[in-house]
């Protein structure tokens, strides 16, 4: 019994302090982001590369998840986390545009609405005794069915759909939240250490940042449709 109790506070030790490097990963990811986006809104000729370059910079988020979604077995810890505080700061560069068209009101609305939903989603993914592995599918199928109605979206231009397609958005990335925590915790009751954990974590932070940035995108679609965004 106390050696079964000893290796249960082993294990739960090792993914504290896995999950404590993955949420201080992605936490330094969103700084870095909101530190770029503020200081490029605030720099007309920053802000103006930005706009004319946007293309570019979506091409090089894509590439950069990509890579780390292929090369994350092959690349060092280092290498890995260059490249995710790298895709912070091009999202900084992008969320400099996007957060133009809303009002300060907005924006602080819905960062606040994400954070506690996202704390509220992950607490759940990390404390429940349930493996949530089998929303896997659903929520893959349900991703790929949100970009397709998105993309319905931009050539129907409905107001009334984007507002359904926000709100789905939301549930979405909370489910995913919640999910890709618990997913993240049943590694780290694997058993890691050194380089993989530390690799692991920034992955894992990854996914926890994409989860994040798109609630608070949809958030903030549903907050600005209220009238307040800026024209």
């Amino acid at each position: 019994m106390n050696t079964y109790l000893t290796q249960r506070a082993s294990s739960e030790s090792v993914v504290r302090s896995f999950m404590g490097r993955t949420y201080s990963w992605m936490t330094a990811g969103l700084v870095l982001t909101a530190v770029i986006a503020y200081l490029t809104g605030h720099n007309e000729n920053t802000l103006a590369w930005a706009g004319q370059n946007v293309l570019l910079l979506f091409i090089a988020q894509f590439g950069v998840v990509m890579f780390l979604s292929f090369a994350i077995q092959r690349i060092s810890s280092m290498v890995a986390g260059v490249l995710f505080m790298a895709y912070a700061a091009l999202t900084g560069l992008t969320f400099s545009l996007i957060l133009q068209r809303y009002t300060g009101s907005d924006v602080t609305a819905a960062f606040l609405s994400s954070a506690g939903t996202f704390g509220v989603m992950s607490a759940y993914g990390y404390f429940t005794k349930r493996n949530l592995s089998a929303w896997g599918n659903f929520l893959m199928f349900a991703l790929i069915g949100l970009v397709i109605a998105m993309l319905v979206n931009l050539f129907v231009a409905s107001g009334p759909l984007s507002l359904v397609i926000s709100g789905i958005g939301v549930l979405l990335f909370a489910a995913l939240t919640a999910y890709d925590t618990n997913k993240l915790r049943q590694i780290a009751l694997t058993g890691m250490d050194g380089e993989l954990a530390e690799k692991t974590a920034v992955f894992g932070a990854l996914q926890l940042y994409l989860d994040f940035i798109n609630m608070f995108l949809f958030l903030l679609r549903l907050f600005g449709a209220g009238g307040s965004s800026r024209n």
